[in-house]
């Protein structure tokens, strides 16, 4: 799993498979219910710590078979598979406004909804309209109320599967949309560590605080466990400094949540999916 995972740890999963359309995703759902057999879904795998014993059962990649991206007027509908960054360019070249925040963001825009993905003041509850997704029983519904929250949406709770996106932008100038983008790239680039794989920001920003200068002011910049290291250049981040493991990872977060808390109490949740065998 770590050639499916931004932070390039991972063990190995029993099955991988990627299907092309909904009928495939049905099948795969009905043959694992019917036989007991645990599934996991993913995309672009940015969020993810995936365990070094892997991951039982059938994992479920929605990728490039569902990365269909079509703009109508002020309108944008994608399927899930499709990168943000790549929704983010469509809306760009077609002078719409307000996808400029998730230019940057490495995930498909499944799992940005199903996160409530954000970064520099924007997020997908901005911009989303309607979502089509496959419920529980493998029926292919509709909805407009995505109980959208601080990373948060309602399809952490409900079990449903996203296929496809509707997003309302408006119209802009696209010198002015471009603009906006590569100012924001030129920022990540200058404080996120891009040059280590990671799985972007490693905590929820607490309330009334902010994640990073909790870690960096109880002096946890560079610490290290293993491979993993708090990021120097950004304390937000955990990164892969090289040959990672996932109990790396886990144990310095634990640390990290341990220190934050005895010198400042306050209590850092991981904004990371862990998934695997442990």
């Amino acid at each position: 799993m770590s050639k499916h995972t931004t932070f390039k740890i991972g063990g190995k999963a029993d099955l991988l498979l990627a299907p092309s359309d909904e009928g495939e995703i049905c099948k795969i759902l009905r043959i694992c219910r019917s036989n007991g057999i645990e599934y996991i879904l993913i995309g672009n795998g940015s969020n993810l710590l995936v365990s070094d014993k892997g991951i039982r059962g059938v994992v479920i990649k929605i990728g490039k078979n569902f990365s269909d991206i079509t703009v109508d007027g002020c309108r944008i509908n994608a399927k899930a598979g499709a990168l943000l960054s790549s929704v983010a360019s469509q809306a760009a070249a077609n002078s719409l406004t307000g996808l400029e925040f998730a230019a940057g963001i490495p995930g498909t825009l499944g799992g940005a909804v199903f996160m409530n993905a954000g970064a520099y003041g924007g997020e997908m509850r901005d911009v989303v309209t309607e979502t089509t997704y496959i419920d529980e029983n493998c029926k292919i519904k509709k909805l407009t109320d995505h109980g959208f929250g601080y990373r948060k949406s309602v399809f952490q709770t409900n079990g449903g599967i996203i296929l496809s996106v509707h997003m309302q932008l408006e119209k802009g100038n696209k010198n002015d949309i471009t603009a906006k983008m590569e100012s924001l790239g030129t920022a990540r680039r200058e404080k996120q560590p891009l040059n280590f794989p990671s799985a972007g920001s490693a905590f929820k920003r607490p309330e009334g605080f902010f994640a990073a200068k909790l870690i960096d002011d109880a002096g946890l910049r560079g610490y290290t466990i293993g491979g993993a290291a708090v990021s120097e250049k950004h304390t937000g981040f955990i990164v892969n400094l090289g040959g990672a493991t996932a109990e790396d990872v886990i144990s310095l977060m634990e640390y990290v949540k341990k220190t934050v808390y005895d010198k400042f109490n306050v209590s850092l949740e991981s904004e990371i999916r862990f998934v695997g065998e442990r």
